[in-house]
């Protein structure tokens, strides 16, 4: 197996185990994550995502597509409920990922944004969301913030 296939193997096993430890292990530490939520850069923030995200109900499938010294590209699916509404969603994933020194320094998820609004938010909050990614980027950060601040390891 190629050592960078087995830090993917790991960031995403990790992820599925909500070990928010091991994948924070996984980046370097001036890496750069983007979603359709966030926009992060450096370990601290990214780490401080993914110990939010572990104390949720998440569920995560994963299938590594190509992997090579520069980079990797996988497939994720996501299934949990989202906090702010109750509702169940199903989030197909494609990741695409960069490393250096043996770790990730990039990484960027993309998925069907209306799709996720709408199982996430409903028809109409869903479809606003779409429309407006400034709000849900903003929503999203602002939830991340809170988290932080009664965190301080993070600050």
């Amino acid at each position: 197996m190629h050592p960078q296939a087995s830090l993917l193997e790991k960031l995403y096993t990790c992820l599925d185990e909500k070990d928010h430890e091991g994948m924070a292990a996984c980046y370097h530490p001036e890496a750069e994550f983007q979603d359709i939520a966030f926009t992060l850069r450096g370990k601290k923030q990214i780490h401080a995502m993914w110990h939010m995200i572990s104390e949720s109900d998440l569920r995560a499938s994963f299938t590594i597509r190509q992997v090579d010294d520069q980079g990797g590209t996988v497939d994720l699916v996501d299934d949990y409920t989202f906090r702010d509404t109750g509702r169940r969603v199903r989030n197909v994933i494609r990741s695409e990922l960069r490393f250096r020194d043996g770790l990730i320094i990039e990484h960027r998820d993309s998925c069907d944004a209306l799709k996720w609004g709408v199982q996430a938010l409903g028809p109409v909050k869903g479809l606003l969301s779409w429309l407006i990614p400034s709000k849900r980027r903003a929503g999203a950060m602002e939830k991340l913030d809170k988290f932080i601040a009664n965190h301080p390891e993070y600050v």
